[in-house]
């Protein structure tokens, strides 16, 4: 993980604390904050570290790989004047690797290309290249209603026990560039998972082939909270490194935030911080900003870095801070339902809460297709409908509705069932998408569909346009 050529390394036996992940190092002089150090163990052990907070005559220092067996007589700390960086390369791709990047597949190891500083830099916004581009993950529910782009964070809220770890690896292995072909990778980071969970990622990447344009970055919930907090960082250097060096379109998912925001309290509380929300450091907004924002294009740069941070909401509460400072720094929410899966729809994504703020403008004509914003706007207005229906014939009975309300409350059924139900291993194209929507909106009255312009009606609407699919070339009517 680290470069061992420095050119200013000291060592200090002068441990006075040891609290939780950290250790607290006294009388020491010219130490840098954000400073990587070896820990050496009684038993000769090294371990990596980094420091914390430096003050003017002790440093706090976060030992990765814990400090279990360590006491402040006999060990050991070796500043080595230099930050944590990741050695980076193409050949990558296909590869496991621990939390803190360590190479724990079978493969051989890898030539580094190069090392970078794992905290990054942050993109000045003037170099910013507005997201416009489609990324198809092949979910009807995302890729129809809340598109991802390229270029956007899009992060997914959902609850203990829900499906949010089967999405993210449905997404990771279906998810392409639409159109020409370009270089597509997926920079797939897992924190605080358990061992079955890491069984069933490495499972499904590896059975499937996904594993061949996949990096996958897998800390286990046993490995230190430390550990936790590099993890993501890692992820996305790598994927800046073959976003902005190589011209790949990088798709970085991020899974649990929850369990990176809970490593970063319980470093704080053993830091003696004073606890804000929840008892969340105060700097928890910036923590995560300094994480997210580092998605998004460069000017002149083929390359694209896309994150879906995956979030479990605490007692399924949006409000909780990890989701709710998310939302004000991402560009949107993907929301998993607990009703919908307890019904048996797969995946269980609401598109009623849900939204991607940049979805108008990646798609439409060239990108998507002509029809796609109306018609998504249509399916939105006829499933609210139909759910209002439902909640009306709970109380009065369907005897009370009229022949186009029980449209509306078929639709809702049909949306549900053939919309948003799909396989775990069915990847659809997003003109089958849209040619499904389509078929469903042609169930309820032509004058129901006020959300679509006429002439599109006339031209696109299946009572019209027949055995004609749909293409991205198809022009304005």
């Amino acid at each position: 993980m680290t470069d061992e050529s420095y050119s200013s390394i000291i060592t200090y036996s002068t441990v006075s604390a040891i609290a939780g992940p950290l250790v607290f190092v006294r009388d020491i002089k010219g130490i840098s904050y954000g400073e990587i150090v070896n820990v050496i163990a009684p038993n000769e052990e090294k371990r990596t570290g980094q420091v914390l907070e430096v003050s003017e005559d002790i440093a706090v220092v976060q030992v990765f790989e814990g400090t279990q067996g360590l006491d402040t007589t006999k060990t050991s700390v070796r500043f080595l004047g230099e930050t944590i960086k990741i050695a980076v390369s193409q050949d990558m791709l296909g590869r496991i690797f621990s939390g803190s990047g360590k190479i724990i597949d079978a493969g051989p190891q890898i030539f580094a290309e190069e090392h970078l500083d794992i905290t990054g830099a942050p993109i000045n916004p003037y170099a910013r290249e507005f997201p416009r581009e489609f990324i198809q993950t092949g979910i009807s529910s995302i890729d129809g209603l809340n598109t991802l782009i390229r270029g956007q964070k899009l992060p997914i809220f959902s609850g203990s026990g829900l499906p949010h770890n089967n999405i993210a690896a449905q997404i990771a292995r279906q998810a392409k560039v639409l159109g020409k072909e370009e270089e597509f990778a997926v920079i797939f980071a897992a924190m605080g998972i358990t061992t079955e969970e890491a069984r069933f990622f490495r499972s499904d990447f590896e059975t499937t082939g996904a594993l061949e344009r996949v990096i996958l970055f897998l800390n286990l919930a046993d490995s230190p909270a430390a550990e936790r907090l590099i993890t993501p960082r890692i992820a996305l250097s790598v994927a800046e490194y073959l976003a902005f060096e190589y011209d790949y379109h990088c798709l970085v998912i991020l899974t649990d935030m929850t369990n990176y925001a809970e490593a970063l309290r319980e470093i704080s509380a053993a830091r003696e911080e004073v606890p804000g929300r929840r008892g969340y450091p105060g700097y928890l907004y910036t923590d995560l900003a300094t994480i997210y924002e580092r998605a998004g294009r460069i000017k002149g740069k083929k390359g694209t870095i896309t994150q879906l941070p995956i979030l479990s909401m605490p007692s399924d509460d949006i409000t909780h801070p990890i989701p709710d400072l998310s939302g004000y720094i991402t560009e949107g929410q993907l929301i998993i339902d607990r009703d919908l899966n307890r019904r048996g729809i797969y995946p269980p994504i609401d598109p009623m809460p849900s939204l991607s703020r940049l979805m108008r403008e990646g798609i439409g004509r060239n990108r998507t297709h002509v029809t796609h914003k109306p018609v998504a706007d249509q399916m939105f207005a006829g499933y609210s409908m139909g759910r209002n229906l439902r909640d009306l014939v709970a109380v009065v009975g369907e005897e009370s509705l009229t022949s186009v309300d029980k449209k509306y409350l078929d639709f809702a059924d049909r949306f549900e069932k053939e919309f948003l139900q799909q396989g775990y291993y069915e990847a659809r194209e997003i003109f089958y998408t849209l040619e499904l929507a389509w078929e469903l909106l042609s169930d309820l009255p032509e004058d129901e569909l006020k959300r679509i312009p006429p002439k599109m009606l006339q031209k696109y609407h299946p009572q019209y346009r027949g055995d004609k699919k749909l293409s991205i070339d198809d022009p304005e009517p």
